[in-house]
């Protein structure tokens, strides 16, 4: 059965950024696109390059869709569901992700 695991206050997540947290012993990034408390949250690992870094890829919009290009590979994955745009064939494990009293919490 899955948990919620809390994570870090909302306030702590840049809006336009991502950051990385341990959850369920799984490295898993977090992004805020905006100002609001829409988050999303996908692995950390780009399976290209086999390395822990798309918390810190750059956030961009294509198709009214958001999705992350990653800063080694330049990749794109779906911040909603974890599907690359580059190649359908690849995705990365995706989670629910909510605010509560200003804490962001993560199911994994």
């Amino acid at each position: 059965m899955s948990q919620w695991t809390d994570v870090c206050q909302l306030t702590q997540i840049t809006p336009g950024t991502g950051v990385c947290a341990l959850v369920g012993g799984q490295q898993v990034a977090i992004f805020r696109p905006h100002t609001d408390e829409q988050l999303f949250a996908i692995s950390n690992m780009d399976p290209f390059a086999q390395a822990n870094v798309l918390s810190r890829g750059i956030i961009c919009q294509h198709d009214q869709q958001l999705w992350v290009a990653s800063p080694l590979k330049k990749q794109r994955f779906n911040l909603a569901d974890g599907r690359c745009l580059d190649n359908p064939t690849v995705t990365v494990a995706s989670y629910p992700v909510q605010v509560r009293s200003g804490v962001v919490s993560v199911q994994a």
